[in-house]
């Protein structure tokens, strides 16, 4: 475990309903606090931290003075607005402890599943990051329409790993970790200590339901692990009441159930732009930004001839090589029009040219793949 965590410089922590609320018995403001006071010092040593916080509708159900969940999708809803008021207070305060400003991110399905919101998405967690701010993440269930939603927020953190390309996911619960089967039930049931992400053995282990206050189990956690491994990400299981188990772990500590991914990042990105994109609309390339591409630099818009089809920012687009072959594809940063603007231009003008600048490069070389 220590090689794998202990290298790991952006993580994503996600703490259970179960530790957020003491067990549904009221929102545990001291175990927030050690919480913030850890990722802070994860912070100080030039780690990045984004922190997927379950707990709204519970949190919510304490105020409200509410005893079970709801089951009707617009009390869910009520007490989630409730719930969210109070966490992002609490959080706040906490990390404004140690002089880290926080940001609350809402998140629905949709906003990962449209590719341009899904972008944006991701471009405003990076840009938090680089400026030194922990993002709080939460489903938005104010506002979505089923009930079960993304199911988890075992799910949110494996999909906002994928979307910041994280070096590692922290599923922080009321349980130890990962068991050969289920404690409770079976008393020679052991501990896993590490496992290959993705294997289908582990979900037969894993057991269903989870506390009364949750809706996840040791089953979503097994496969939010699976999905955060596709993006090249490792998976920690541990228990959140072990005492700086956040620090301990990004110290290479061996806590927990530790999933391994067995992809490298940019090399998983680099297949699924190959293999599973239909590209949307073409770009024909000027000899210079031929050469850049083959030596592994990003396209700049000044090397780019001409512009084909409709398409929007965050789209496949194949890039044409003066000899009319596809050299590469790539994740465009700017739809069909606005790549048309600034074709044939310097990055520097990007922003007369248009009002604003999303990026300088019109597709970053960490999202492009040449071919052979």
């Amino acid at each position: 475990m220590s090689t794998s965590l202990a290298q790991a410089r952006r993580l994503v922590v996600k703490v259970g309903s179960a530790l957020i609320t003491a067990n549904g018995t009221g929102v545990d403001q001291e175990a927030i606090a050690h919480w913030a006071r850890q990722i802070a010092g994860l912070q100080a040593q030039g780690k990045q931290v984004l922190l997927v916080s379950s707990g709204a509708i519970a949190c919510g159900m304490q105020r409200l003075g509410w005893d079970k969940r709801p089951r009707e999708v617009h009390e869910l809803q009520a007490c989630a607005a409730v719930g969210q008021m109070g966490l992002a207070q609490l959080y706040q305060e906490a990390f404004g402890q140690h002089q880290v400003n926080t940001a609350q991110i809402l998140l629905t399905h949709d906003d990962l599943a449209d590719r341009k919101r899904y972008l944006n998405a991701r471009s405003t967690l990076n840009t938090l990051l680089e400026l030194g701010v922990v993002p709080i993440i939460n489903e938005n269930d104010t506002v979505v329409t089923d009930e079960i939603k993304f199911g988890d927020n075992d799910t949110l953190g494996a999909l906002v790993a994928n979307a910041v390309e994280a070096d590692a996911l922290i599923i922080l619960t009321d349980q130890p970790g990962l068991y050969t089967a289920d404690p409770r039930k079976d008393p020679a049931a052991t501990l896993i200590s590490e496992a290959v992400a993705g294997d289908r053995s582990l979900e037969a282990m894993a057991g269903g339901a989870g506390s009364r206050v949750g809706t996840g189990g040791m089953i979503t956690k097994v496969l939010a692990a699976r999905r955060a491994a596709r993006s090249g990400a490792h998976t920690v299981i541990a228990s959140g009441r072990e005492a700086d188990v956040i620090l301990r772990l990004a110290a290479g500590e061996s806590i927990g159930t530790l999933l391994v991914s067995q992809t490298e990042p940019l090399a998983a990105k680099k297949q699924w732009l190959a293999d599973h994109l239909q590209t949307a609309g073409q770009l024909y390339l000027d000899d210079g930004a031929a050469l850049a591409l083959k030596k592994g630099k990003s396209l700049l818009p000044i090397g780019i001839l001409s512009v084909i089809g409709d398409f929007e920012r965050g789209c496949a687009v194949a890039c044409i090589a003066p000899d009319g072959k596809e050299m590469a594809r790539g994740l465009i940063n700017y739809g069909s029009s606005e790549a048309r603007r600034i074709a044939r231009h310097p990055s520097q003008e990007i922003e007369s040219l248009l009002g604003y600048v999303d990026e300088m490069e019109m597709i970053h070389r960490d999202n492009l793949i040449l071919l052979d």
